[in-house]
């Protein structure tokens, strides 16, 4: 199947669905993922609003909602999930950004230590909990989304496929479909406008394709986290994510063919 959709204004925008499943199939058509929608054009939104979406959680923070504000269709109605959780903080990547030399490894090294923070944050854990109770709840399409549709967006995804029985290979595969070339090369001049806005310095491509990337040992550090606070992925989807056999037995019903 044909997983990536192409919009004007809206960046790595997929189908996460349709993946062998244990004895099933993950419904194609229901799962989406994306980067944030604030530069979507009037064709965009007219596409968006085709999909019937029924929910959008938006994963991002208060400044990045308030700083590239989420474009709607007309008469749009869909459920939409954020939150202002822990916006007392410094803002990670401001706060990494502004005391880095912007090589190659402060970036590797700042996005290994973000997947091994970022699923026990209050805020993930509100979100993250909220969406698997909408997905059970509702019966249309839904869509995740935070900045550029990757961390946040990838570990809810892979959680997700991971609740259905998705294989770890497709799981880590669905995952690194974000490193697409063409969008990469075409993202890089924003890329690097960000970090001059940010810093006032300059970053080589390496380490700016570094900081957009994402690498299977990301995931694997996520992973790895959940199971050493949790004993297993299951673990921490029954704990943190409260995923009761009640509300497993409704994911599974909701979300395979």
């Amino acid at each position: 199947m044909t997983r990536r959709i192409a919009f004007d204004g809206i960046d790595n925008f997929r189908d996460f669905g349709g993946y062998a499943a244990g004895a099933g199939q993950l419904k194609s058509g229901l799962l989406y993922r994306a980067g944030h929608q604030a530069r979507a054009t009037e064709a965009d939104l007219a596409k968006l609003g085709g999909l019937g979406l029924s929910v959008i959680v938006d994963l991002r923070r208060a400044n990045e909602r308030d700083r590239d504000v989420a474009r709607r269709w007309p008469g749009f109605a869909a459920q939409v999930i954020e939150n202002d959780i822990g916006q007392d903080a410094a803002d990670e990547w401001s706060t990494f950004i502004a005391g880095s030399d912007l090589s190659v490894g402060s970036f590797h090294n700042y996005m290994m230590d973000y997947y091994r923070h970022a699923p026990f944050q209050p805020r993930h854990v509100d979100l993250y909990r909220r969406y698997f109770r909408a997905l059970a709840e509702t019966d249309g399409p839904v869509l995740v989304h935070c900045s550029a549709g990757k961390d946040r967006t990838g570990i809810l995804c892979a959680l997700t496929h991971h609740l259905a029985g998705v294989s770890d290979d497709d799981i880590f595969d669905d995952y690194l479909l974000t490193n697409d070339a063409e969008r990469l090369e075409k993202r890089l001049p924003v890329m690097r406008e960000v970090v001059r806005e940010l810093t006032g310095r300059e970053a080589s491509d390496e380490a700016l394709l570094t900081a957009m990337r994402v690498e299977a040992e990301y995931l694997h550090e996520a992973f790895a986290v959940m199971r050493d606070a949790h004993g297993s992925l299951d673990g921490y989807l029954d704990g943190p994510l409260g995923l009761d056999g009640d509300l497993r037995a409704r994911l599974h019903e909701r979300l395979l063919a």
